[in-house]
């Protein structure tokens, strides 16, 4: 369905933020893309959904490609309505905007088109959301701001939903709840998903196939279930000792300057 082809992504016609940047999202799957801060992950999904001139970057090399079709020299919203829609780390909700306007806004590219069907499929997967329709979004905690940031994109009825650190900033109870609803949305739907996220445990929980990017390129990929038995994932991001056991911030910073893929 998606597929970056060794893309490189310039700023300001000087800095070098990914460096032959490739990944598979097949349809009808969750991808995870997991990283640090500086890694190039949200360079990554602003490369996808056209953002990155607002930030004076570029696609300089290699492709990206939706569906068979080209789009890295696309604008944000003809990509928009091709079916990707992003969600932006930090939520970006409208603040003085209630939160059933805040939806119907998110339906904007569907306009003419009565709602009303995907306003109740979002209440569905978000009743508190339907709880307080009427109330101001900026009245509303983080936790209640992502869920509305993540069914404002399903009012679009996205083919491709990419979430940007949805669990960034929110309590672990609200992030396993949000995480939950993605991975329903993902079956019940069949909406495709690629994830940004550096809580590596957690997405690796619903991920399908999973990519690790470094230094703006990806360094190792695979099947959840075998990253979690690689000993640099385990001790790097799952904090993990060869034993299993929980290892200290102080042993895990270390480890960063010998790991095997960085060699």
């Amino acid at each position: 369905m998606l597929s970056l082809n060794n893309v490189e992504v310039i700023y300001n016609k000087v800095i070098l933020v990914l460096k032959g940047m490739s990944l598979q999202v097949p349809q009808g799957k969750i991808v995870a893309l997991l990283g640090s801060n500086g890694a190039g992950k949200s360079t990554t999904l602003k490369a996808i959904s056209g953002l990155l001139k607002p930030d004076n970057g570029e696609v300089t090399d290699g492709s990206i490609e939706f569906m068979g079709e080209r789009i890295h020299h696309r604008d944000a919203a003809e990509i928009v309505r091709m079916g990707i829609f992003q969600v932006m780390e930090g939520r970006r909700v409208f603040e003085h905007l209630t939160v059933e306007e805040n939806l119907i806004a998110g339906g904007y590219t569907r306009r003419g088109l009565n709602l009303n069907r995907e306003l109740e499929m979002v209440y569905h997967y978000f009743p508190r959301l339907k709880e307080r329709r009427t109330q101001r979004a900026g009245y509303l905690s983080g936790g209640e701001q992502q869920m509305l940031a993540i069914g404002r994109a399903l009012m679009a009825q996205p083919r491709l939903m990419m979430l940007d650190e949805p669990s960034l900033g929110l309590a672990p109870l609200l992030v396993a709840e949000i995480f939950h609803i993605i991975q329903r949305i993902n079956q019940e739907q069949g909406t495709t998903l690629l994830l940004v996220e550096q809580n590596a445990n957690l997405a690796l929980q619903v991920a399908d196939y999973a990519y690790i990017m470094e230094n703006g390129r990806i360094v190792l990929e695979g099947y959840p279930n075998d990253l979690r038995q690689n000993a640099d994932v385990r001790e790097f991001y799952l904090g993990l000792s060869e034993v299993g056991q929980r290892k200290s911030y102080r042993e895990v910073k270390h480890y960063k300057r010998r790991k095997r893929w960085l060699s």
